[in-house]
């Protein structure tokens, strides 16, 4: 495309049907994860787009927060190749983990009457807290784009008459 906001825009719709495809398929955990990240590298692209050759908030040229953006795609792309190489070889037991949940589960722990329950209440408990803070950042989000932006209208108290 031409037009480098259009670019984003597209981008921003093909992100948001696959998060719509996520909820279809019966996830939702998914679904939600895609489309908080989904807002927030529209937010970050958008403000990118719109504020070329003009000085941000930390008095930041585009470029310069151009180079912050290389930057920090550069260490990621690092971690993920790190992540990558750490992985076991292809065929190798991934689940090693299991064992010791069942093992530790039915002995240990005060939360939960069963297994499953333990394991839940033990183990997962940071989990299950990641999960309701993405939840609450993604209504938030949502909540933040539709929101209607005006001057507030107090009944014409402060007009001259």
């Amino acid at each position: 495309m031409r037009d480098l906001l259009a670019a984003v825009v597209a981008v921003g719709a093909v992100g948001l049907t696959l998060s719509v495809a996520f909820l279809i398929l019966g996830a939702p955990d998914l679904a939600v994860a895609q489309l908080v990240v989904e807002i927030i590298c529209l937010v970050i692209l958008v403000r990118t787009t719109l504020s070329r050759d003009r000085v941000d908030a930390w008095g930041m040229r585009s470029d310069a927060a151009a180079a912050c953006a290389a930057a920090f795609a550069a260490a990621f792309l690092l971690t993920a190749a790190a992540a990558m190489r750490a992985l076991p070889p292809f065929g190798a037991p991934l689940m090693r983990l299991g064992g010791v949940y069942l093992a530790r589960g039915a002995a240990g722990g005060k939360a939960g009457l069963n297994v499953v329950g333990k394991i839940i209440g033990n183990y997962r408990a940071y989990d299950a807290l990641g999960e309701a803070t993405i939840l609450f950042a993604a209504v938030m989000g949502v909540l933040a784009l539709l929101r209607k932006v005006g001057v507030k209208d107090d009944g014409g108290a402060g007009r001259g008459r």
